[in-house]
């Protein structure tokens, strides 16, 4: 069995995941989407659980990868290293006409809950972008672009759970609106004025 089999059952149930949830998502669906017969599933993963976890990290690596190309331009100054972040991830909400919102939070919402494995798995995601927010704005206030007065990783993490709130009312009134407001309120919060 071949890395290519795996690595197309995992985009092609990621791409159900975060359309439809985790639940709602069948192994046949996945395969026959992925084009894989039924029998392979169980030759990659060894439970449908082990396989959303696979999913998880699967997401995890596109935000980071997006994330470090935008980190990692040093022509930019820390804040707007971040704020070019969330509008890459607005635009791409945007492009899916606001409906499936972020998978790491609908997958929170839904299995956080339900399963220690995937509470676990998501909460490290969840971590790991919460250190990356707050490197960006450590180097800020190094550089004297952000207030030295904020915690730079209690403000990641309020971030992160004010992003996810947008992203709950982005998906019902399908429109990046929230998104944008809660972005001029971080920018606002950051910088030293």
């Amino acid at each position: 069995m071949s890395e290519d089999t795996r690595q197309r059952i995992i985009e092609a149930g990621a791409e159900l995941i975060h359309l439809q949830g985790f639940s709602a998502t069948g192994l046949k669906e996945i395969l026959d989407l992925a084009g894989v017969p039924k029998g392979s599933f169980y030759h990659y993963f060894k439970s449908k659980e082990a396989f959303g976890l696979a999913v998880v990290e699967h997401f995890a690596a596109r935000f980071g990868i997006l994330f470090k190309q935008i980190a990692d331009d040093e022509s930019l100054s820390p804040l707007t290293r971040l704020n070019t972040f969330l509008a890459a991830v607005e635009e791409r909400f945007e492009q899916e006409g606001c409906r499936k919102g972020c998978p790491i939070g609908n997958l929170a919402q839904e299995m956080g809950g339900l399963s220690d494995p995937f509470r676990l798995q998501l909460q490290q995601v969840i971590d790991r972008l919460a250190a990356n927010f707050a490197s960006l704005i450590r180097m800020g206030q190094e550089q004297g672009e952000a207030r030295a007065d904020l915690d730079p990783l209690e403000t990641a993490y309020f971030m992160i759970a004010g992003w996810h709130g947008a992203l709950i009312r982005m998906k019902v009134i399908r429109s990046t609106e929230p998104l944008k407001l809660c972005h001029r309120f971080f920018d606002e919060m950051l910088r030293v004025r």
